[in-house]
Parts: C-alpha cells; sequence; structure tokens
C-alpha cells in the first residue's frame, strides 16, 4: 500500500491519503501521514478521490519526531572519502540528527544555504517507524517499522562562517561535518511511504542517484554495514521510538566529496529506490 500526504489545489490544506493506481489518491483526512501510522491496517473510511495529477505530493511526515541518520554505513562510500575499511564487529552505528526543519517534500527547490559553500548529494533508503518502542531486540526490529520511503540526506562539505577559526583542532571538523547536515530542505523524504508489508526485505533494494540525469551513485542495500533492522534495534537502545520518527539508513558511494563535484543553484537530483518510486528535487 502507498500512502501519500499532498496539499489540494487552491486553499484545499494538507490532506493524507492512499494512491489507489497511478493516477488517482484516495482521501482519508487532514493532516500528514502521522495520523495513520500507528494503526495502518486500520484505515479511516475514505472521504473522496482526487487525481494523482491534480494535488502536490509533500514529506511523508512534515515534521518528524525525530530524523535520525546513520554515517559511513556502505563500505565503499567510507573508502571513497578517504577513511579505513571498517570492522563491524569493533564499531557501533554512527547515529545523528537533523532538525524537522531540514525535512524537504518531492519537488520543492533546496537552497545551497550561505554558511555551505559545497553542497552534495546522498541517495538512500528510509525507515519510518510505525510502531514505537524502547530496546526493541533485533529478532523483531522489523516489525516496528510501518514503512519505507527515499530519502536525499543532503550535505554541506565545507562550512564558512565568515570568520576565521582552528581548523587544526579536530573537533572543528567534526562539527563542521555534523553542521553541514542542518540546513533547511537538507533532509529530502518522499514522494510517498510503502508499507512495510510490500518490501518483504528491505536489505534487497537497489538505490540510485541521479544529477541532471547522469548516474552518480549506483548500489543496493545489501552493501549496508549495519542492516535497518540493526540499525532499528540499536537507536532504540539510545532512545525510545515513537511513531513517526524517521531513519535515513545511509549512503552508497558516489556521493560528489569523492570527485570534488558540488552542487550548484539549477541542478536536478533524481533517487531511485526499487519499489518506492523516485525522488526529484532541484538545487536554487
Amino acid at each position: 500500500m502507498k500512502l501519500a500526504t499532498y496539499r489540494l489545489p487552491g486553499d484545499g490544506g494538507v490532506r493524507h491519503g492512499r494512491i489507489t493506481d497511478a493516477a488517482t489518491v484516495t482521501d482519508l483526512g487532514p493532516g500528514d501521514l502521522s495520523a495513520v501510522l500507528g494503526a495502518p491496517d486500520a484505515l479511516p473510511e475514505p472521504s473522496g478521490e482526487h487525481p494523482l495529477a491534480e494535488v502536490t505530493l509533500l514529506a511523508p511526515l512534515l515534521r518528524p519526531g525525530k530524523v535520525l541518520a546513520v554515517a559511513a554505513n556502505y563500505q565503499e562510500h567510507v573508502e571513497e572519502t578517504g577513511g579505513d575499511r571498517l570492522d563491524k564487529s569493533r564499531i557501533s552505528p554512527r547515529l545523528f540528527l537533523k532538525p524537522a526543519t531540514a525535512v524537504s517534500g518531492p519537488g520543492e527547490e533546496i537552497a545551497i544555504p550561505s554558511v555551505s559553500p559545497q553542497v552534495d548529494w546522498e541517495a538512500e533508503l528510509v525507515a519510518v517507524i510505525g510502531r514505537g518502542g524502547k530496546d526493541i531486540p533485533l529478532d523483531s526490529a522489523l516489525e516496528h517499522v510501518g514503512g519505507y520511503t527515499i530519502g536525499n540526506d543532503v550535505s554541506g562539505r565545507k562550512m564558512d562562517y565568515g570568520h576565521e577559526r582552528d581548523t587544526g583542532d579536530p573537533m572543528v571538523g567534526f562539527f563542521d561535518w555534523l553542521n553541514g547536515k542542518w540546513p533547511d530542505g537538507f533532509a529530502a523524504m518522499g514522494p510517498y511511504l510503502t508499507t512495510a508489508d510490500e518490501v518483504p526485505d528491505p536489505q534487497k533494494l537497489d538505490v540510485t542517484m541521479e544529477v541532471n540525469g547522469r548516474v552518480r551513485q549506483q548500489g543496493d542495500t545489501g552493501q549496508m554495514i549495519f542492516s535497518v533492522a540493526e540499525l532499528v534495534a540499536f537507536a532504540s537502545r539510545l532512545m525510545t521510538l515513537e511513531p513517526g520518527d524517521v531513519l535515513y539508513t545511509g549512503t552508497p558511494a558516489g556521493v560528489g566529496l569523492a570527485s570534488g563535484e558540488f552542487l550548484s543553484a539549477g541542478d536536478e537530483m533524481t533517487v531511485r529506490v526499487t519499489g518506492l518510486g523516485s525522488l526529484v528535487n532541484r538545487v536554487r
């Protein structure tokens, strides 16, 4: 089942619904998909239909309670950016948070911020929590995933705050990397949420990024160092997971940082994940 958050033409407001075929969305009520995530098997009665071409698809969750992401979760991506090969048995998932204000939806323009002249792309599978929990066992972790969508963890690779800094301090480099994840629009997701029952194995999905029609990333989720289940279970040891929390699961090799090529105004990014559609955003 494909569920969407959308805006009706004119002053119709934000609604959520089920995409019933390639051309129609069945309306299920006001607000985003947070209204139904806890109980996708008990959806409200439909309140009408709209041609899909006449609505504007938005991010499935407009302001998630938590936007979690994981760094360095594909071995080739670690190596392409100068890191050593990781021994999974000696590390834990490198989770970080992005602010809810970073969320942007399909078709939205993403601005190059004043604090970063080097902006990069990162195609990702995003897991959306449907059932919350704390200290979730690994063998039941996927039962807490309500569905999946496509993400683009847009990243500022170089920060410029307009004054000289002590860049010899290693913490400066760490926080520059982290701060580069936070600008508005840098957590793109969409175009809709595919419920977990339609994704029997989240580790068997192709992930592709095109920039201006040129393939820049091409990997698959089987290459993850930590699986979706492992990420959910680990995250739940650190914090209580709640319905509507989203988890960006890492990016394969092919980011701009590796080649020294970064985004410019007018560029178009297209992320595709098997069975989840495509997420398109332009840069301004």
